[in-house]
């Protein structure tokens, strides 16, 4: 049993990672937070509980099947500002760049689902490149960021930049 639960704590902080220590340190380097650091400033002390941590993507084109980051570039869950509970995504540019795909995009909409039944607000921390948009509509995300659009309208979301 030893022997499992130590599997999975070195597969969390593999995870934790995200795009790499290098990548990491570029971010630092730059003035700039990790999106697990963000969500850790963001929220109470030990309240975060992340999902979805081991998810990556389904890509097989451009050589991307060889390329799979724990996460797939954003984390997700829920935790508590004031003691309020709040449902959270960041986006974590360590892990290309941020953009989206498929998977990254149906985190985000699960997140907005589960607060919109809870009654809870959603805070999205956004740090991306820009090119997502080329990677979710070639790799077939499209429909699932249309999805976390129609969301947003829906739970009455607003963009703070």
């Amino acid at each position: 049993m030893a022997t499992i639960i130590d599997q999975l704590e070195q597969r969390r902080a593999e995870a934790r990672l995200g795009g790499g220590q290098r990548r990491i340190d570029a971010q630092h380097e730059k003035g700039k937070l990790t999106a697990r650091e963000r969500v850790e400033l963001l929220l109470d002390p030990g309240s975060f509980e992340e999902f979805d941590m081991f998810v990556s993507h389904r890509c097989t084109e451009f050589g991307m099947e060889a390329n799979h980051v724990p996460g797939d570039g954003v984390i997700t869950g829920w935790g508590t500002i004031n003691g309020r509970q709040v449902y959270v995504f960041s986006q974590d540019f360590t892990v290309f760049g941020g953009s989206l795909s498929e998977t990254h995009a149906e985190k985000i909409c699960k997140v907005m689902d589960m607060a919109m039944k809870n009654g809870a607000p959603v805070i999205g921390l956004n740090d991306v490149l820009g090119h997502g948009w080329l990677r979710c509509l070639v790799l077939g995300s499209g429909d699932r960021f249309g999805g976390a659009l129609a969301r947003r309208c829906r739970a009455g979301m607003n963009t703070v930049g």
